[in-house]
């Protein structure tokens, strides 16, 4: 779309910035910058009162993603996974080289693996899992042959 210049960022709502840290750390994220705002014109643009946001932005293979802690108004929801037919974002996907060793690290980084959903598909040598962060939002890991870049299944 003409005047469209890039993708920003990806905004996360967590309910502890350092646990969150550590577990997108392990993910391979690294730190760009931090942010603290309080007051307006904050509190109108994220349609909240009492506004105070720390925000810190991470990236990995050009893709920024926010987390953002509100000390104030606080959070909402239980931190739990969404269902993934749930309207909006549903998750992060990442191709993995040890979909194993990768689902140890994050569970030692504080997030969940979702065991149930687990599948192989051994005729395109392909495994893959969701997890989740501390949090619950859906981490999908895929391990697959091919292009790391290109979908699953291509390659």
């Amino acid at each position: 779309m003409a005047g469209v210049l890039r993708l920003s960022h990806i905004g996360i709502c967590v309910s502890d910035l350092e646990r969150s840290l550590v577990f997108y750390r392990a993910l391979g994220f690294e730190e760009r910058s931090r942010l603290r705002v309080s007051g307006e014109p904050p509190a109108r643009l994220l349609e909240l009162e009492d506004v105070d946001l720390s925000a810190v932005y991470l990236e990995r293979d050009g893709t920024r993603i926010e987390l953002l802690h509100y000390p104030s108004p606080g959070h909402v929801g239980d931190g739990k996974a969404g269902p993934m037919n749930g309207l909006g974002l549903t998750h992060l996907s990442l191709r993995v080289a040890d979909l194993d060793a990768v689902a140890r690290a994050l569970a030692l980084a504080g997030g969940h693996i979702l065991e149930r959903s687990r599948i192989g598909i051994p005729a395109a040598k392909t495994r893959a899992v969701f997890a989740t962060d501390p949090d619950g939002t859906r981490i999908e890991l895929v391990e697959a042959p091919g292009d790391p870049d290109g979908l699953p299944g291509e390659g």
